[in-house]
């Protein structure tokens, strides 16, 4: 729901309201040119969450006493409510992008849920609704590339090169034909992963080129898997760094 909220309503509409749903707070003025240029971003995110969220609209300049309370400087200036209480915030116009993060830290949308489904029809109405949900693309690309359907993965995952993720399975699906690869793929698969970054260091220190930069894609998505405190990442990292110089 989008709406206007002046200072006698603000309690009830926004306070109160986020006890129910998030509510993301505008606080805007008519002369403000960022503000026209947020406006749009910050009501397209709203709808596309339906009930899910509240975007109130406060006019600085009709409501001077409630945007000194919450210690408004510059607009516009974008405040979420959850429970009652500001938990997140920015000041100026932020691209478009930044918006839907900063929605989806709220509440995820429609697009954000299906993502996080095992099911391809799922998936595919996800890259639907939002074609920049790189967390669905690669779910989808690793079921593709379970059917063995590595041509429509790679150029499924074209879009995301700069996931480390959809890098490193488009470089497998490029790869999927290399039987010295298979093993490794093989071990990834079944969650063996210092298994399958050994078979690959060995590949790694082979191989050169392309087949060399693909081997290094394939490897950082699996540091990127394990995730930053994982010690086997951190160490087989550090080796790929001294087998790459």
């Amino acid at each position: 729901m989008i709406r206007d909220v002046s200072e006698d309503r603000f309690q009830a509409e926004v306070v109160d309201r986020s006890h129910e749903v998030p509510v993301v707070v505008d606080f805007w003025a008519g002369w403000c040119g960022p503000c026209r240029q947020l406006t749009p971003a910050l009501e397209a995110e709203a709808k596309a969450r339906g009930d899910d969220v509240d975007l109130a609209k406060v006019d600085v300049d009709a409501n001077q006493t409630l945007a000194r309370s919450f210690g408004v400087q510059g607009i516009p200036a974008v405040k979420a409510f959850k429970d009652g209480k500001v938990v997140a915030e920015f000041t100026g116009a932020i691209p478009p992008a930044q918006v839907a993060q900063f929605f989806n830290g709220l509440v995820p949308s429609e697009a954000d849920r299906l993502a996080r489904s095992s099911d391809e029809a799922d998936l595919r109405r996800a890259l639907e609704l939002d074609p920049r949900q790189s967390g669905a693309a690669v779910a989808l690309a690793r079921i593709l590339i379970g059917r063995g359907e590595n041509d429509e993965a790679a150029r499924l995952l074209e879009p995301f090169e700069g996931d480390f993720s959809a890098a490193g399975l488009a470089a497998r699906a490029r790869c999927a034909d290399d039987a010295d690869l298979s093993p490794a793929f093989h071990s990834w698969d079944e969650g063996r992963h210092e298994a399958a970054l050994e078979l690959l260091q060995a590949a790694v220190a082979e191989a050169d080129g392309e087949r060399r930069d693909e081997i290094r894609r394939i490897m950082v998505a699996i540091f990127t898997e394990l995730g930053p405190e994982s010690e086997l990442a951190r160490e087989h990292r550090r080796r790929l760094a001294l087998a790459l110089t």
